[in-house]
């Protein structure tokens, strides 16, 4: 994951705050989704695989706090956590439940943006790791790298944007993408329908049975997930 290919998930109540965060990231080169409260966040959370959460502590129902430590258990993404309390204890407190920085209100844009940033260099050593060089399809073997499908000694032919769509599913295996974060991908510009015929054609060349996808699977109501064996 680059810097400048992340996704930041912004979750705050104060509807202006909100906005301007979600412009200024924009107009800074990331891809930016926001949420109103912790409710929201996490059915983002649910079809998207953020790079990093900017949160407020304070927010009405689920605290940032709490929000926070319930995700920190099954959920490493960075959070950078934004607050208008100054305390050495509050910071500790944010700290402590798993947030990766902190950063008072009210805040210099640069600063904040500068803080993302390297949040964000640090992450690469431990994703880079984890992530798969191939995804085992059954018969067929697809080198992620090199974005190559392979059935035994057969190269199969896959258009540019198969072989996107396949890389990106198979990058993170059992990660579910909604339709409209693959468009972002795949086919910015493009409509949701252009992603399902992507998703048809893969499956044509990868699965036993079209019909009955055993590997590039539709999870309703939320979009697509990639099961390797």
């Amino acid at each position: 994951m680059s810097v400048e290919n992340a996704h930041i998930l912004v979750v705050d109540d104060d509807d202006r705050l909100r906005d301007l965060l979600k412009k200024y990231l924009s107009d800074n080169g990331f891809r930016v989704t926001a949420a109103e409260d912790a409710k929201a966040a996490r059915a983002k959370m649910v079809s998207i695989a953020f790079d990093l959460i900017v949160l407020d502590r304070m927010m009405p129902g689920e605290t940032g706090l709490e929000f926070a430590s319930s995700i920190r258990g099954h959920n490493t993404v960075p959070i950078l956590m934004l607050t208008a309390m100054v305390e050495t204890d509050d910071r500790i407190d944010g700290l402590e439940v798993g947030a990766d920085d902190y950063l008072t209100k009210p805040f210099e844009p640069r600063e904040l943006l500068l803080r993302i940033n390297s949040i964000l260099r640090r992450v690469p050593e431990v994703i880079d790791e984890m992530v798969p060089t191939e995804a085992r399809l059954g018969e067929f073997i697809f080198n992620i790298e090199r974005e190559e499908l392979r059935h035994g000694d057969d190269m199969v032919g896959l258009t540019t944007a198969e072989a996107r769509l396949l890389k990106i599913l198979a990058e993170k295996p059992g990660a579910i993408f909604s339709r409209e974060h693959l468009m972002e991908l795949v086919a910015p510009g493009g409509g949701e329908r252009t992603v399902d015929v992507q998703v048809n054609r893969l499956r044509h060349k990868i699965e036993p049975d079209a019909k009955l996808p055993r590997y590039l699977q539709t999870v309703r109501g939320q979009g697509y997930i990639l099961r390797p064996d």
